[in-house]
């Protein structure tokens, strides 16, 4: 589960193999589950055992950059004291208005100037829409793992689950959707050619048009990334021990099972720590009683689903960073090879 060189930002850049050794692993789950804390823990544990690994966020409060205290921005960085690992951060706003820009200068290079202005109005308002937030996003993915080759793992601490999910079922959707465009496209530009007259030649030509090759270029970008996905990817859920986190873990687990995503384990995390036998009082007694509950409530999780609990990892009672990412790394029962 859960880099010293740059992941440069172009449809031309070259795109690795599906066949490819670098394995990619997302870890998921509901906001707040310590998605980032055990990703960043995973990660470490991969650059332990020899790995280049590179861990990706998408988390808008930057919580990688306060669990390895550096600052990381939208290329990959060394992270600070620890050999072979490398993290970048990916600002979900700054996507959506890059992707916005690149759509703008596409089409305004292939429409009249009358229509431009109608269609820089439509496409801020489809911008606006939860769905362009995560085309936009998964763009970036893409990128990310089409230029993988110095790495042999990626991590990526993924946004909460529900738009995690769209965001992973988005290939198959799109990829019929570009396939109903460019039929459409080839028939108009059909149309257009029969109805050329004499020696008069259409403007554009099926094996040269632009949009044409735009959604061809599109199609096997998704389709690369639904062979990633499926082919050298892994999935973990992070859920705590809570009737909320397990209702949405559930939900979760069946979307992912329905995308041909299984999940191949779930990490519990912040169990609450038993009280010495020694001690006594009300917070004790407090303590006792919760770990009574979270036991009942891990055994169900361990009983229901039909997914390993691969570490179950107790609260601090500071924020997980340097020695105590490391003792985190060390209970997760995964393995990196």
């Amino acid at each position: 589960m859960s880099e010293s060189t740059t992941t440069t930002r172009s449809e031309d850049a070259t795109a690795v193999d599906a066949g490819s050794e670098t394995e990619f692993v997302f870890v998921g789950g509901k906001g707040g589950v310590g998605k980032t804390t055990v990703s960043s823990a995973y990660a470490l544990e991969c650059a332990d055992a020899g790995l280049e690994t590179l861990i990706v966020s998408t988390d808008p409060a930057h919580s990688t950059a306060d669990v390895f205290e550096q600052e990381f921005d939208d290329d990959p960085q060394p992270v600070e004291g620890y050999d072979g690992l490398s993290a970048m951060e990916i600002d979900p706003d700054q996507e959506v208005e890059e992707h916005l820009m690149d759509l703008k200068r596409q089409l305004n290079d292939q429409l009249s100037a009358g229509m431009v202005n109608e269609v820089d109005a439509q496409l801020e308002m489809a911008h606006q829409t939860p769905g362009a937030y995560e085309a936009a996003l998964f763009d970036r993915f893409i990128e990310v793992m089409r230029n993988a080759d110095p790495y042999d793992r990626v991590v990526f601490d993924t946004s909460p689950t529900g738009a995690t999910l769209r965001l992973l079922a988005l290939p198959d959707l799109l990829e019929g959707w570009i396939d109903r465009l460019m039929a459409k496209r080839e028939h108009s530009i059909d149309l257009y050619e029969k109805a050329a007259i004499g020696n008069q030649a259409p403007r554009r030509v099926m094996d040269g048009d632009p949009i044409l090759s735009r959604l061809q270029a599109r199609k096997e970008r998704f389709e690369f990334a639904g062979e990633v996905l499926r082919g050298q990817s892994s999935f973990y859920l992070v859920l705590n021990p809570d009737e909320l986190s397990i209702r949405e873990t559930q939900r979760s687990l069946a979307q992912l099972r329905d995308a041909d995503l299984p999940v191949e384990g779930l990490v519990v995390n912040r169990l609450t720590p038993e009280p010495e036998p020694h001690e006594e009082g009300r917070g004790a007694t407090y303590l006792r009683q919760r770990v009574e509950t979270e036991r009942e409530r891990l055994e169900r999780i361990e009983r229901e689903f039909d997914v390993p609990v691969v570490a179950t990892i107790e609260t601090r009672v500071e924020e997980v960073r340097g020695s105590l990412l490391e003792e985190v790394a060390a209970e997760l029962n995964v393995s990196v090879n």
